[in-house]
């Protein structure tokens, strides 16, 4: 078993979810890419529940969720993530066609790491998704194993 963390891909469009595994491919990178389709089996993907109660019990490297989702938003989903101290450094990454200032301001709001706005053109995100996947799954420092932040007082 390898000690690289797995990258979390959480989309429900096909061609999101081929271009996204190319460019991870064509980034070299060695951590396995779990796919969610939906809110929800992300959320049982984290929480090991259901079909992924017996999931490795590392955490993912990185989350890249999709904003529009179905069963489950975007937002919701990285709203338990960040709200829950179980999960809340876990890097969350939401990758999305929105350009909408609301679904930005909200998404700093509930502790996303990085807002990525998916370009539109093939070579360009191909290109952002390589980048993404090389910072938080290579260069990133996460936080220590126990996962608790330091204190304020």
């Amino acid at each position: 078993m390898s000690d690289l963390k797995p990258i979390l891909l959480v989309e429900d469009n096909p061609n999101d979810i081929e271009l996204t595994l190319a460019a991870l491919a064509d980034s070299q990178l060695a951590n396995e890419i779990v796919i969610c389709r939906d809110g929800a089996e992300a959320l049982d993907y984290l929480y090991r529940r259901g079909e992924h109660e017996n999931r490795d019990v590392r955490d993912p490297a990185v989350v890249l969720l999709d904003l529009k989702l179905p069963k489950v938003d975007g937002l919701e989903v990285l709203e338990r993530i960040k709200g829950d101290p179980q999960t809340r450094a876990i890097p969350v990454v939401m990758l999305t066609s929105s350009r909408e200032e609301s679904d930005v301001v909200r998404s700093y709001n509930l502790g996303v790491n990085a807002f990525v706005v998916k370009p539109v053109g093939f070579k360009a995100f191909f290109e952002a998704i390589k980048d993404l996947g090389v910072f938080w799954a290579v260069l990133n420092e996460p936080p220590p194993r126990s996962g608790q932040w330091p204190s304020n007082g």
